[in-house]
């Protein structure tokens, strides 16, 4: 992946529906070179996937929570699990005490306390430690072009990552 990949993706990132033609002229190829490199892009799987970006609170899901999991086994098998939860947005198996991070959308407290008795359900969960979040400065994705060359491997195809929306025509499209 090359500077010009990384311009790219950024670009995607902030308008998936623009055109091969303006995505092109933004890092100064054609709109042919354009696609073929957003192609390839997908093809590696830099790019897994073309989505909307929905605001959580415009759709009544304005409660988010983070939950840290305790756990009496190991928990890597658990995955389908914390994913039947739609409120569970992400799900991690991480180091430390705690064995899961998972971070939940709800649209109310009450709600919340419903998706943890449901955690508090899957087996080997021994516990949770919740910290609500009042409010966020900022969330963004990873700047593929911050990055550089040497900093940025094969891509991997691990879980999922939404990002702006594609359309008819536009440079995210598969076609």
């Amino acid at each position: 992946m090359d500077q010009v990949d990384r311009e790219l993706l950024a670009q995607l990132q902030q308008d998936a529906t623009q055109s091969y033609a303006a995505l092109g002229r933004a890092v100064g190829l054609s709109a042919g070179a354009a696609h073929e490199r957003v192609r390839k892009l997908r093809e590696r799987g830099a790019i897994r996937r073309t989505a909307v970006e929905v605001d959580p609170v415009a759709v009544g899901a304005g409660v988010l929570a983070y939950v840290m999991v305790d756990s009496t086994s190991w928990m890597g098998e658990s995955a389908a699990e914390f994913a039947a939860l739609p409120e569970v947005l992400e799900a991690h198996i991480i180091a430390g005490r705690a064995s899961v991070l998972l971070k939940v959308r709800t649209d109310t407290t009450g709600r919340l306390q419903d998706v943890l008795r449901r955690v508090h359900a899957i087996d080997g969960v021994s516990g949770t430690q919740v910290t609500v979040v009042l409010d966020t400065f900022f969330e963004r994705q990873v700047s593929p072009a911050a990055l550089s060359d040497t900093a940025v491997p094969e891509a991997r195809g691990h879980g999922a990552s939404p990002g702006p929306a594609g359309q008819d025509g536009a440079a995210a499209d598969p076609a």
